[in-house]
């Protein structure tokens, strides 16, 4: 116990910092996404407050940060649309939650580690390339697409690339100018820090980004309000004029609707579907912690069950690990889990007690963080590494991508792992069966797991073999035969002295495979029993 709040002690200086990072990226993606899912504004301020405390506190994740998450802006959108009212929507996050928590206490947790890294590795890359792509609009002033959008369909009728398009016939010059000087001041301090470190290193480039984003705006605003930005092109925060206002944007579940139908659905539907995100979200933290630390995913399942429980209850969107503002939370510094607790109070009391300062914040100056993060996800490096380790890394790395890239996460992994168990088929089915052959004297060679996919190689060569040939079958190091391969051998086995070809069969005296035991033992027939 000592040594954890040791450790926590010392982290101190690196999760503050990176706390007002994450805080930063997290609060205008909490109210696009409430925007997009056509929810009261407030309500992805709470999730963002309970992702951030609730679940902070209650995860074995060191890095991960949880709130409101842009993959189920749709599945949301269509609930709330379905359901009688916003709070019968709350409800079915209850449920959400409810579900999780089962899942979690089922073990469900070990979906995760099914999920190869390259498919991994993928999902990060393409996240990193759709903030890059999805933030350049923000970044030059076009704002029609809601913040922390992610799908390739956007709902304004634009898709990632014709939103860019249409983005440069529709320029800010003052957007534009804040946007590019805080993206060059982040490439900047980071090639400083990376000569000099020192004192650098403890000061969070994107809280300097920010000020510096406030800082233009304020003294062009000074010289001409002309040319400021437009209210769209700034941080919007609920403001309340009163304590009894600021409670008032707190809203409860309608419990009357427990036993509406469409109520459970769409609370299972959630809890399936942020799971899913959330062991997706947590396998990518663990592989971006410098530390290698490793998530407990069954733990994380309970946290998040009981995070969204609390966030329906008190009026909050459902809650999953989400990957963007985990990986800022990786990159400002951060060590511990207070980083993330941090950020869920910092949330809390901007919006209750400086909502009108937060306004200050120009959305170009959050859209240059966003596309450094990116930058740092999706860097070259990373596709020259995957290139190097050959096309059975490098496919379903690139294919995870591309498929995210023009649809979204869950099908893009999907994909991504249906390629990765092709080409580890494809593996299996080269290394499970060895044949060479020397004259008229062939080795078969069964070794690990030799599977129905192995069948038509097996029987080729078998069929080939000339009269009068020698073959030896060698299953000492089969792990396993299947049930076809075994009888097409005993089937060659039981014809072979019609073409005068002699058998010799080599079998693990431990392991039954199931061949043929008084074919193997006729008199034209050899068999070598060993014990491995």
């Amino acid at each position: 116990m000592k040594d954890h709040f040791t450790r926590y002690v010392r982290s101190i200086p690196g999760d503050f910092g990176a706390s007002i990072v994450v805080f930063l990226v997290a609060l205008p993606l909490c109210l696009g996404i409430a925007l997009g899912s056509n929810a009261p504004l407030f309500s992805g301020i709470i999730a963002g407050i309970v992702g951030g405390i609730i679940i902070g506190t209650l995860s074995g994740s060191q890095l991960s940060v949880s709130g409101p998450a842009a993959g189920l802006t749709a599945i949301v959108a269509g609930a709330i649309v379905m359901l009688p009212s916003f709070e019968a929507f709350l409800l079915s996050v209850v449920i959400c939650g409810v579900f999780q928590l089962i899942l979690g206490y089922a073990k469900s947790g070990v979906i995760g580690d099914y999920i190869p890294k390259s498919v991994i590795k993928g999902m990060l890359a393409a996240i990193g390339i759709i903030l890059i792509l999805k933030q350049i609009p923000h970044l030059i002033g076009y704002n029609r697409d809601f913040e922390g959008d992610q799908a390739f369909l956007q709902p304004n009728g634009e898709n990632t690339f014709t939103g860019i398009w249409h983005s440069l016939n529709a320029i800010t010059p003052v957007a534009i100018f804040i946007g590019v000087v805080c993206l060059a001041f982040q490439f900047l301090w980071g090639t400083l820090v990376a000569k000099k470190g020192g004192w650098m290193k403890l000061i969070p480039a994107p809280l300097l980004v920010v000020l510096l984003g406030v800082g233009i705006n304020e003294f062009i605003k000074w010289q001409s309000v002309a040319y400021t930005l437009g209210q769209e092109q700034m941080v919007n925060i609920p403001v309340a004029a009163s304590a009894k206002e600021f409670f008032s944007f707190f809203t409860f579940p309608d419990w009357g609707n427990i036993s509406n139908k469409q109520v459970w659905i769409s609370g299972v539907t959630l809890a399936l579907i942020a799971s899913l995100e959330t062991l997706l979200g947590i396998e990518a933290t663990d592989n971006l912690d410098p530390q290698k630390r490793i998530t407990p995913a069954n733990r994380e399942l309970k946290a998040q069950g009981v995070g969204n429980i609390v966030s329906g209850l008190i009026g909050g969107l459902p809650l999953t690990s989400v990957i963007v503002r985990s990986s800022a939370n990786v990159y400002a510094g951060a060590k511990t889990k207070m980083s993330a607790i941090y950020h869920g109070f910092f949330i809390l009391l901007s919006v209750a007690f400086i909502p009108r300062i937060l306004g200050l914040i120009p959305l170009p100056a959050l859209a240059a963080i966003l596309i450094y993060t990116g930058y740092k996800l999706a860097g070259p490096s990373l596709f020259k590494s995957f290139y190097r380790k050959g096309w059975d890394q490098f496919l379903p790395f690139v294919a995870t991508i591309t498929i995210i890239l023009f649809t979204d996460l869950l099908v893009g992994v999907l994909a991504g792992l249906a390629i990765g168990l092709f080409f580890s088929a494809r593996s299996n089915f080269k290394t499970a069966v060895f044949i060479v052959n020397d004259n008229n004297n062939y080795l078969i060679r069964l070794r690990k797991d030799v599977s129905i996919l192995n069948k038509r190689g097996i029987k080729s060569r078998l069929d080939a073999v000339p009269e009068h040939s020698s073959v030896l079958i060698d299953a000492t190091r089969a792990d396993f035969i299947d049930r076809d391969i075994v009888e097409m051998i005993d089937n060659f086995t039981r014809e072979s002295h019609k073409k005068n070809i002699k058998v010799e069969f080599k079998t693990n005296a431990v392991k039954d495979y199931g061949f043929d035991a008084e074919l193997l033992n006729q008199p034209q027939n050899k068999r070598t029993a060993i014990t491995v």
